[in-house]
C-alpha cells in the first residue's frame, strides 16, 4: 500500500476524501483548543505565509525541504511523514495538502493521530508491524534522541516492547493493539503531535494578553524583600551623599556641584565595592542572624550593579569637570582645554595638581574593568582576560587616594580588613604540602581532581575553594565547588569542566601526562591500586555502619554498578542476582575491577594551592524541610558534596530491627538536620554527561534500597534535554520501550540507575505542584547552572511561594 493510500485511510476516509476533510473540520471546531472562526482564520494566513517561506516560487516543498521544515535528524521520518502527507504521490507537497495533514495531526481525534503513528511504523504497509520493522523505527528513534545504545539493548527494547503490545501473540502488531498499548501511558496521549505542527501551529495567543509584569508582581515583592529593601537603602543613601556634598559647593555653580556630589558617591561604591567582596567575613556572618536581614547571598549580583553604578558615576563625573574646564579655558587668563585635562600646571588636586591626569587613568581603568567583567568574556572561554582586568582594583585604589583628599577616610577600615583576608588567605594557601594525587579524565571534557586533605581544614557541603596550580598557571586562581563530602576525611574532590583557557590546560596537561609519569612509578601505583580495592570492599558494602564516609574517591569501585551504554556489557556488568543482593546489603563476590586503572585514570603527585573556604547560599540546604536541588550539566558539583553529607546524616538516623531484617529511618529534627524529604533533579544535554557522577549517585540509590513508611527521603530525576519528549511522534515507541525495559530490568536503559531519565525538559509548572502536594514543610530551591534556567525556575519559585536560591561565584 503506497503512503498516499494509507493517508487516505485515516479517519475512515471515502475515496474523494470529503468526509475526512469535513470530519476533520468539524473536530476542529470542537475540539478542546476552541478556536473562533477569527483565530482559525488568523493560524491560516499564518501557515500560508510560513509555507510560503519554505516553499519557494514553486508553490510546492519537495523531500529536502520538508526534512529542513520539519528539523529531523533521522531521514526515516522525514520519509515516512513526507509519503504520507503527499496525498497524491506527486513527489512534492502543495499547500492544501500541508493543511489537510496539519489540521489532523493538530486538531484530530487521538484516534486519527495514531493511525498516523501506526502507519509511519508500519515500514511495508502490510496493516501490521512485525518485529524487524519495530527494530527499524527504534533505531531511528535512538538516532533521533542522541542516544547511544548496544545492538543487544535495541534488541531487547524492540522485543519489550513487541511482547507488551503483541496481545494475541500472532507475531504482529495491528492497529487495534498499538492503540491498546498506547492507552497504557496516559502521558504519551496527551498530546500526541510533531515537530511540524509544533512548528507551523498558530502563535500563542495567550502571550497576546496583557500580562503583569514579573517584577511588578505581589509575588515577587515578597520573594525578594530582602534584596529589594537593601537595594532601596543604597540608592536613598547614594542620594543623600551626593546631595549634602553637592549642596556644601552651591557657590561654584551647577557642574561642580554635580562633579562634587558625583565625587562623594564615589567615595561610597568604591569602598563598598570592596566590602562586598570579603569573602571569608561573609561566609562567617552566613552563620550569624545577619543572613536573615541582608541579602548575604546576592554579594556577587550586588557587587555587579555597584560596579555599574561606579561606572555611571565616574562617566558623569568626569563629563561634569569637563564641562567646567570649557568655561575655565574661555576666559582670557585661564588655562587651555588640553592643559587642564593632561596637565599639572594648573595645580587642581591636593598631591602637585595630579588630579586630572589621575582622573584620566581612572576613567580609563574603571571602564576597562567593567567591559571586561561583562558576561560575554567571562563565559565565552576568556576569563584569563578578566582575572587580569580586574586585578587593576590595586592601581584604582591607589589612583583614588592620590585623586581625592577625603578617599583615604572612606577606605581605612575596609582596606585593612581587606588586607589582612589576603594574608590570612596566603597563609592559609601556603601551609602544609597539598598535592593532587589522582586525576580522573571523565566524559565531556571534564577533569575529576583527587587532592590530598590537610588536617586543619574543615568546610560546609557545597562551599568553594580556589585553587592555584603553578604547572598550568603559576599566578591564576580559580574558583570551583568542592564537589566531595566533609565526611570525607583523606581527600577533597573537584569537577572542573574545560571551559576556557585555564581549564582547557588543565585537561591537556593531565590527558598527556599518564605516558610518562605512570611507567617510572609502576609498582607504587600497583601498591596504590591493592589499597583501592581492600578500602573500596570495606566502606563500598559495610552500609549499615556509620564509620565510613558516603562515598570516597576510591568511588570507582562502584562502576560495578554503573550501566556503561557507550559498549555492551562486559565483564564489569554485574548479573541481576547480584544487582539485587547489592540493593539487600548482601555483599557478592567482588572481582578485581575496582583497582582497574583504565586509560583515563592518573595518579600523581603534583603541588597546588588551595584558599577558602568559601560558603555560598547552599549552606542554608540543613535549615529547610523540604529542599528541591537543581542542577544543569556541571552545575551538579554542588551537590555531589551536599547529596554525599545528607545521606551521611541519613544514615546515623537509620535504625534496624534486631529480629529481622526491617529498617526505617527516624523522623527526627535536630540543629543539624530538619530535612524531611529531598528532590534531586538534574538535566543535562546528552547521555555521556550523565557518567560523570552514575556511581556516586548508584550509591545513594543503595543506602536507600528500602521504601520507607513515608516515601522515600531522596528522589532523583534525571532528564536528557537532547532526548525527544514522550508527546513526539518520532519518540512515542522509544519511550514507551525504555519504560517496558525498565520495569523489567528495573533499571534505566541510558544511565544504569533505577531512576528513569525522563526525555526533553522538565515542565516545572507540574513538578512545583507535585512539590507543593506532598506537603513536607517549607519547600527551599538550590539552583547551580545557565542564567537563563535560574531566572526562568526563580520565576516558578516566585508563582508557587518557594524559597530560591542560585549558586554564585
Amino acid at each position: 500500500m503506497t503512503g498516499r493510500q494509507q493517508f487516505h485511510r485515516l479517519g475512515k476516509l471515502q475515496p474523494n476524501g470529503e468526509h475526512s476533510w469535513k470530519t476533520t473540520e468539524y473536530r476542529r471546531s470542537h475540539s478542546l483548543s476552541a478556536m473562533s472562526v477569527d483565530d482559525d482564520a488568523r493560524w491560516l494566513e499564518w501557515v500560508t505565509k510560513q509555507f510560503e517561506s519554505i516553499a519557494g516560487d514553486d508553490k510546492e516543498i519537495d523531500l529536502e525541504e520538508f526534512k529542513t521544515a520539519l528539523k529531523v535528524k533521522e531521514s526515516f521520518f522525514a520519509e515516512r511523514f513526507f509519503a504520507l502527507f503527499d496525498s497524491d504521490g506527486s513527489g512534492s507537497i502543495s499547500l492544501d495538502e500541508l493543511l489537510k495533514a496539519l489540521n489532523l495531526l493538530i486538531h484530530g481525534s487521538e484516534t486519527d493521530k495514531l493511525r498516523f503513528l501506526f502507519q509511519v511504523y508500519d515500514v511495508d504497509g502490510s496493516g501490521s508491524i512485525d518485529p524487524d520493522e519495530l527494530r527499524i523505527v527504534l533505531k531511528s528513534c535512538l538516532r533521533e534522541s542522541a542516544i547511544s545504545l548496544p545492538e543487544e539493548k535495541l534488541d531487547d527494547l524492540t522485543l519489550a516492547l513487541f511482547e507488551s503490545a503483541d496481545r494475541d501473540n500472532s507475531g504482529s502488531i495491528t492497529f487495534e493493539e498499538l492503540k491498546a498499548e498506547l492507552e497504557s501511558f496516559p502521558e504519551v496521549m496527551e498530546n500526541l503531535t510533531i515537530s511540524a505542527a509544533n512548528w507551523l501551529k498558530p502563535p500563542d495567543l495567550e502571550k497576546k494578553k496583557h500580562q503583569t509584569p514579573r517584577y511588578l508582581t505581589p509575588a515577587y515583592w515578597h520573594n525578594n524583600s530582602r534584596k529589594l529593601l537593601f537595594l532601596g537603602g543604597y540608592v536613598c543613601l547614594n542620594i543623600l551623599l551626593f546631595t549634602f556634598a553637592a549642596l556644601q559647593y552651591k557657590p561654584s555653580g551647577p557642574w561642580i556641584m554635580v562633579a562634587k556630589g558625583c565625587g562623594q558617591c564615589l567615595n561610597f561604591n568604591c569602598t563598598f565595592v570592596m566590602v562586598l567582596m570579603l569573602r571569608r567575613c561573609l561566609t562567617w556572618l552566613r552563620a550569624t542572624w545577619v543572613v536573615r536581614i541582608f541579602p548575604l547571598d546576592q554579594n556577587i549580583l550586588l557587587h555587579q550593579l555597584v560596579g555599574y553604578a561606579i561606572l555611571g558615576l565616574t562617566i558623569v563625573h568626569t563629563g561634569a569637570h569637563v564641562v567646567n574646564f570649557v568655561v575655565l579655558s574661555q576666559r582670557s587668563d585661564g588655562y587651555g582645554l588640553w592643559e587642564y585635562l593632561f596637565t599639572t600646571r594648573p595645580g587642581i588636586g591636593w598631591v602637585r595638581g595630579t588630579a586630572s591626569l589621575t582622573g584620566v587613568l581612572l576613567q580609563l581603568l574603571v571602564g576597562l574593568m567593567v567591559v571586561c567583567s561583562s558576561t560575554f568574556v567571562r563565559r565565552s572561554g576568556h576569563f584569563e582576560v578578566f582575572y587580569w582586568t580586574h586585578l587593576s582594583y590595586i592601581w584604582v585604589w591607589a589612583l583614588l587616594v592620590v585623586h581625592c583628599a577625603n578617599f583615604w577616610k572612606w577606605f581605612a577600615v575596609p582596606g585593612l580588613v581587606f588586607l589582612l583576608e589576603k594574608l590570612v588567605g596566603i597563609a592559609v594557601s601556603r601551609m602544609g604540602g597539598l598535592y593532587i594525587v589522582e586525576v580522573n579524565l571523565l566524559p565531556s571534557k571534564v577533569t575529576h581532581l583527587v587532592i590530598k586533605r590537610p588536617q586543619f581544614f574543615q568546610f560546609k557541603p557545597g562551599d568553594y575553594v580556589y585553587i592555584n596550580i603553578p604547572v598550568i598557571a603559576k599566578y591564576e586562581w580559580h574558583p570551583f565547588t568542592i564537589s566531595s563530602a566533609p565526611e570525607q576525611q583523606d581527600t577533597l574532590w573537584l569537577h572542573i569542566r574545560s571551559m576556557g583557557q585555564w581549564t582547557n590546560r588543565l585537561y591537556e596537561y593531565f590527558r598527556q601526562l599518564e605516558p610518562q609519569h605512570c611507567s617510572a612509578k609502576r609498582l607504587t601505583r600497583s601498591l596504590r591500586n591493592r589499597h583501592h580495592q581492600r578500602t573500596t570492599q570495606e566502606e563500598l558494602f559495610n552500609s549499615v555502619g556509620c564509620n565510613g564516609t558516603v562515598a570516597s574517591n576510591k568511588d570507582d569501585a562502584i562502576e560495578l554498578m554503573s550501566y556503561r551504554s557507550s559498549s555492551p556489557p562486559g565483564p564489569t556488568d554485574p548479573p541481576a542476582d547480584q544487582l539485587a543482593q547489592l540493593e539487600h546489603g548482601e555483599v557478592p563476590q567482588l572481582r578485581e575491577i575496582s583497582a582497574k586503572v583504565n586509560e583515563n585514570q592518573r595518579f600523581c603527585n603534583i603541588k597546588c594551592y588551595v584558599d577558602g573556604p568559601y560558603g555560598t547560599p547552599t549552606r542554608q540546604i540543613f535549615a529547610s524541610e523540604h529542599a528541591v536541588l537543581i542542577g544543569a550539566g556541571i552545575g551538579i558539583t554542588p551537590f555531589a558534596s551536599i547529596l554525599q553529607s545528607i545521606m551521611y546524616r541519613y544514615r546515623m538516623r537509620k535504625q534496624n530491627c534486631p529480629n529481622c531484617n526491617y529498617s526505617w529511618c527516624e523522623n527526627l529534627k535536630d540543629n543539624e538536620m530538619k530535612l524531611r524529604k529531598v528532590d534531586f533533579i538534574w538535566i543535562n544535554r546528552d547521555q555521556r554527561s550523565f557518567e560523570w557522577f552514575v556511581s556516586l549517585l548508584t550509591k545513594l540509590e543503595m543506602d536507600q534500597a528500602d521504601e520507607e513508611p513515608e516515601g522515600r527521603f531522596l528522589e532523583m530525576h534525571m532528564y536528557m534535554t537532547s532526548a525527544l519528549s514522550k508527546n513526539d511522534m518520532k519518540a512515542i515507541g522509544l519511550q514507551m520501550a525504555l519504560d517496558l525495559l525498565a520495569k523489567k530490568e528495573k533499571r534505566d536503559s541510558i544511565t544504569g540507575l533505577r531512576t528513569r531519565t525522563q526525555p526533553g525538559r522538565p515542565n516545572w509548572g507540574k513538578v512545583f505542584q507535585k512539590v507543593a502536594e506532598e506537603k513536607k514543610g517549607k519547600v527551599h530551591v538550590f539552583f547551580c547552572g545557565s542564567p537563563a534556567l535560574a531566572k526562568f525556575i526563580k520565576a516558578h519559585c516566585e508563582q508557587s511561594g518557594f524559597k530560591f536560591y542560585k549558586e554564585n561565584f
